[in-house]
C-alpha cells in the first residue's frame, strides 16, 4: 500500500452517527480541536458509519459541534465511501499471506482458552493454521449459517509499543484482529488506520478506553507502510456512580441541557471546568487559555441539575 500523502499533520474527531454526543463526546472534540490547532495542524472530521447509524444523527452531531466553537477543515469525511480503500488494504495483505479465515462464533471466541497474559476476549487463534480440509469445513458451516467467514489479520507480533502524550510510553497485546466481519463489514481497525493515514492525520486524540486499540492499530499501520500518528488518550466522562457516560444518564447531550434553558455557551464552561479553566465560552477560550500539562488524570464526573 502506498504511503500516505505528503501533507501538512493533523488532528482529527471521528464520531459514530449513532444518536447525538453526549458531553463526553463534547469534550473529546474540543480537546481534539485544541490540540490540532495548538499545534499548528489541520482539523478534519470524520463520520464513521460503517456501523450503528441513525437517521439525521451525522448532522445534529455537526451542528452541535459547530454551536460550541468547532471548526474543520475540508469536506467531512465518511467511511461508508471509503470502500476501495479498505478493500485495497485487505487485498495487499492477502497477497502478503498476512491474513487467514475465521470461523468462529462470537461465543466461541469468548469461551475458548486464552494464551498466558492475553486480555480477556482476545482471539486465541484457532482458525490461524488449520488445514485445507478444516477450512473447507469451516466454509461449509459458514455456509449453513448463512454468514461468510470473518477476515483476520496474521499478527507478526505478540505486542507493540506506542507513545502517548498522557499516558507515556504503553506496550500492549495484538493479536489476529478482524479486518472484515463476517457480515461484510470493514471493521473499526482496519478502517481508521487506513483513513487516518489518507486524511494525513498524525495526531488523534480520543477517549482513554481506546488507548488499548492502539498497539494493535499501530502495528497494522506499519505492516501497510502507513506512519503511525501520535496518540493523546483522555479520560472518559462517567456518571456519579463511576461507570461511562451514557445517554440514559439522563440530560446529557447539548440539545438536552439546551432544552433546559442552559446556552451553547454555559456548556462550553462546564467542559472549561472540567479542565480547570473557568470563564470559558467557546472552544477558542479553551483553545487561548487551557495548558494540556494540566490535563486532570481522574475521570470527569458529570453531575448534573435535572
Amino acid at each position: 500500500m502506498s504511503a500516505a500523502p505528503s501533507t501538512p499533520g493533523a488532528g482529527r474527531y471521528a464520531p459514530s452517527p449513532s444518536g447525538d454526543l453526549h458531553l463526553g463526546n463534547l469534550r473529546t472534540a474540543i480537546l481534539a480541536w485544541v490540540l490540532a490547532r495548538r499545534t499548528s495542524r489541520a482539523f478534519h472530521l470524520r463520520v464513521e458509519d460503517l456501523d450503528r447509524v441513525r437517521e439525521g444523527a451525522e448532522q445534529r452531531q455537526l451542528d452541535d459541534l459547530a454551536a460550541l466553537g468547532l471548526d474543520w477543515d475540508g469536506e467531512v469525511m465518511r467511511q461508508s465511501e471509503r470502500g476501495a480503500a479498505h478493500q485495497a488494504a485487505i487485498a495487499e495483505l492477502t497477497a502478503r499471506g498476512l491474513v487467514y479465515e475465521c470461523y468462529c462464533t462470537r461465543r466461541e471466541i469468548l469461551e475458548a482458552p486464552s494464551a498466558p497474559h492475553a486480555p480477556p476476549g482476545a482471539y486465541p487463534g484457532t482458525c490461524r493454521d488449520l488445514s485445507e480440509a478444516e477450512r473447507e469445513r469451516g466454509r461449509e458451516r459458514m455456509r449453513e449459517l448463512r454468514r461468510a467467514p470473518a477476515v483476520r489479520l496474521r499478527a507478526e507480533v505478540s505486542s507493540w509499543r506506542v507513545q502517548d502524550l498522557w499516558a507515556g510510553e504503553v506496550t500492549g497485546p495484538v493479536d489476529d484482529l478482524v479486518l472484515r466481519r463476517g457480515d461484510g463489514v470493514l471493521a473499526y481497525n482496519l478502517a481508521v488506520v487506513v483513513d487516518d493515514a489518507a486524511a494525513g492525520v498524525d495526531q488523534v486524540v480520543r477517549a482513554d478506553d481506546l488507548l488499548s486499540s492502539a498497539p494493535r492499530q499501530a502495528h497494522l499501520a506499519q505492516l501497510l507502510g502507513l506512519p503511525a500518528p501520535e496518540y493523546a488518550h483522555v479520560p472518559l466522562a462517567v456518571n456519579r456512580e463511576g461507570a461511562r457516560l451514557a445517554k440514559r444518564d439522563g440530560a446529557v447531550t447539548l440539545r438536552n441541557r439546551l432544552a433546559r434553558g442552559e446556552s451553547a455557551a454555559q456548556v462550553v464552561g462546564r467542559i472549561g471546568e472540567s479542565l480547570g479553566v473557568a470563564g470559558c465560552r467557546t472552544a477558542a477560550d479553551i483553545l487561548e487559555r487551557w495548558d494540556p500539562a494540566t490535563l486532570p488524570s481522574d475521570p470527569w464526573i458529570v453531575d448534573l441539575p435535572g
